[in-house]
């Protein structure tokens, strides 16, 4: 039984007065039976729910029956949004008021539909941060979060990967996007709209001007087009590799999505040692050696010879500080022994 469904046809009830059983299903996309069903469990918590029969009948409360959510502030309504959030609502500054508007929204639920919340609760949690990294500190967090419910513009001092490194703006604040555990700000300036990290920002002090965010403005849809387009400048090239059973199950563990995808979709056998050979796209030359060498003798690159060079140089320094061959020593393609190589 959802407890969140519960709550949404009282408040229907409640704003709406009298409803068929057949108006609440529709809005809620269930099953009649169901509806009748969850204003069946509102009467068994308390909830002065009763019918009234008849062609234009319908169900209702009781005259004067009100939910009740006592002294909830401004801030304490932002945080309603976060309050399956814990550790996001902490990044933005909104913890204690996340923890007042829940006890708040407890404390107007009959008996019944409170200990159900409370027990829906205890058993799911978020953990918005991916695996084997810190979180990242934003501690401008909360100021950006101010400027985008005020719509008030920010002069920042943000550090970026190009030259030159530290530039400094004035941003009118549209949004802000968690991705995998890194927050980012989606703001307008006079070079257009653009996405900045906010771990990035290294100063940010509100200014007195006041802007408009366009009505046409799509904070999702302008994500998913930002993900797009990033996803094609990431890429600017491919690479053909062999891997082994072994290198294959490895892969989500040490390489992006996009590159597992991509195996999965080119994979083709390679002779009977359960080996295969795929086209992946990659980045740079450094990159895809450093990714690929994740995969130790699991993986080896057939083309380009670029990247081929790259990770056969990279064994040759790693033998060498390891003893196992001497500075001058070296064989056919770059110490490749080609009749041992894997996937021959």
């Amino acid at each position: 039984m959802s407890a969140g469904r519960l709550l949404s046809v009282l408040l229907m009830l409640q704003s709406r007065g009298r409803l068929s059983a057949q108006t609440i299903a529709e809005e809620l996309g269930v099953s009649v039976r169901t509806a009748y069903r969850d204003l069946t469990r509102l009467q068994a918590a308390g909830v002065p729910v009763y019918a009234e029969p008849g062609r234009r009948g319908g169900y209702q409360l009781l005259d004067g029956y009100r939910t009740r959510l006592t002294g909830m502030s401004e801030r304490e309504a932002r945080a309603l949004f976060f309050a399956g959030l814990p550790g996001p609502a902490a990044d933005l500054g909104l913890a204690g008021e996340v923890t007042a508007a829940r006890l708040k929204l407890l404390a107007a639920l009959p008996t019944g539909l409170r200990e159900e919340a409370e027990g829906t609760a205890a058993v799911f949690h978020l953990d918005a941060p991916g695996w084997y990294r810190e979180p990242e500190p934003a501690p401008h967090l909360p100021l950006l979060v101010e400027a985008v419910l005020t719509r008030r513009a920010v002069d920042v001092r943000y550090r970026r990967w190009r030259a030159p490194q530290e530039v400094s703006r004035r941003v009118r604040p549209y949004g802000l996007v968690l991705k995998s555990g890194t927050w980012y700000l989606v703001a307008a300036s006079e070079k257009g709209v653009a996405t900045y990290r906010a771990a990035q920002v290294l100063d940010a002090a509100l200014s007195d001007e006041l802007f408009d965010r366009p009505g046409d403005f799509d904070l999702g849809a302008y994500w998913t087009s930002y993900l797009d387009d990033f996803r094609s400048r990431r890429y600017t090239g491919t690479a053909t590799v062999r891997l082994s059973p072994r290198g294959r199950e490895r892969l989500p563990d040490n390489v992006a999505p996009d590159v597992v995808r991509a195996v999965d979709a080119t994979a083709t056998p390679v002779g009977d040692d359960g080996w295969c050979e795929a086209v992946i796209p990659t980045e740079s030359t450094r990159h895809a050696c450093g990714e690929l060498l994740r995969l130790g003798v699991d993986v080896e690159v057939v083309a380009p010879a670029e990247l081929r060079r790259a990770m056969a140089d990279t064994v040759q320094v790693l033998a060498r500080a390891y003893g196992l061959m001497s500075s001058d020593e070296s064989s056919s393609d770059n110490g490749i022994d080609q009749s041992t190589a894997p996937g021959r």
